[in-house]
């Protein structure tokens, strides 16, 4: 049981992470910490917090699990504050998108209490945000990414991975530098894929009979360019170097799929088709919430 759960930074995140402990049983009271006071009232009108504060220092104090949950870029500035307000037997994690960051963020901002610190981040999410986006079975089915270092201290993971358990997903481990790698492939690159498809067509003359005509394809592959420009932003410039590797990788194909088109080479858009066909049929994802 978490006795004292502090989430500073109520949105889809947070408050999905909120939900699901209630729901669970799993959590006696949450705290919740933001800087729009809008937002704190209405995570208290939908009870997904007991008590609210705006500054985190105060938020963290007497809280035995803390989940900072805000944008990548405001990460350090909160670890910072919360440093000496942290309980001795206090657990922090975070929900991160890019890991090496938080991580020498964490290292160089908590002290003493880094050993406490549990880097994680939650493989789940739309493309809406705020607490009015929140909902308790967000994590179901989907998997959350710890990524302890040496200095993690054993109690303190199995304590966040007990957690996420209780919230519903299924938590796995992995190294920092092979997260921000296989993040940035699976999830960073088709984002900055969608954000640019649909900046390349607003930008065409005639762009609003192109979206009126839009089909399912259009939907589905752009509908993570509804996410937020301020995240999204900031997790690419946390993530820039695997990021501009997978960016380069992708470059290369698609030179390829230009070449087989300008050369009117059918057999080389079948095989690439084909392959990639194959590829994503092996795959099973969770199904869209």
């Amino acid at each position: 049981m978490i006795h004292r759960l502090c989430v500073i930074g109520i949105g889809l995140i947070g408050g999905s992470l909120a939900r699901a402990l209630r729901t669970a049983g799993a959590v006696e009271t949450v705290i919740g910490c933001g800087r729009g006071e809008e937002n704190l009232l209405r995570a208290l009108e939908l009870n997904v917090i007991d008590e609210s504060s705006r500054n985190p220092a105060t938020a963290v104090a007497g809280a035995d699990m803390v989940v900072v949950a805000t944008a990548l870029a405001a990460t350090p500035n909160v670890l910072a504050a919360i440093a000496p307000a942290i309980g001795a037997d206090a657990i922090v994690t975070d929900v991160g998108s890019a890991k090496r960051r938080v991580v020498e963020a964490a290292r160089s901002r908590l002290g003493e209490n880094f050993s406490r610190f549990v880097p994680g981040h939650p493989i789940a999410g739309t493309e809406k945000s705020g607490v009015d986006a929140s909902f308790a079975s967000l994590y179901h089915d989907h998997r959350v990414i710890l990524t302890p270092v040496p200095e993690t201290e054993a109690a303190a993971l199995r304590r966040v991975t007990w957690m996420w358990e209780a919230a519903g997903a299924t938590v796995t481990e992995m190294d920092v530098d092979h997260h921000d790698n296989m993040l940035a492939a699976t999830s960073h690159l088709p984002h900055m894929l969608a954000y640019a498809l649909v900046e390349c067509l607003a930008g065409m003359e005639g762009s609003d009979e192109i979206f009126t005509y839009a089909a399912g394809g259009f939907r589905d592959f752009t509908r993570i360019a509804s996410s937020s420009p301020q995240m999204w932003s900031d997790i690419a410039m946390d993530n820039r170097d695997a990021l501009l590797s997978m960016l380069e990788r992708f470059t290369a194909t698609y030179e390829q799929l230009y070449d087989a088109l300008e050369s009117n080479d059918r057999n080389a858009l079948l095989e690439m088709f084909t392959r990639a066909k194959a590829a994503r049929d092996k795959v099973s994802l969770p199904a869209a919430k």
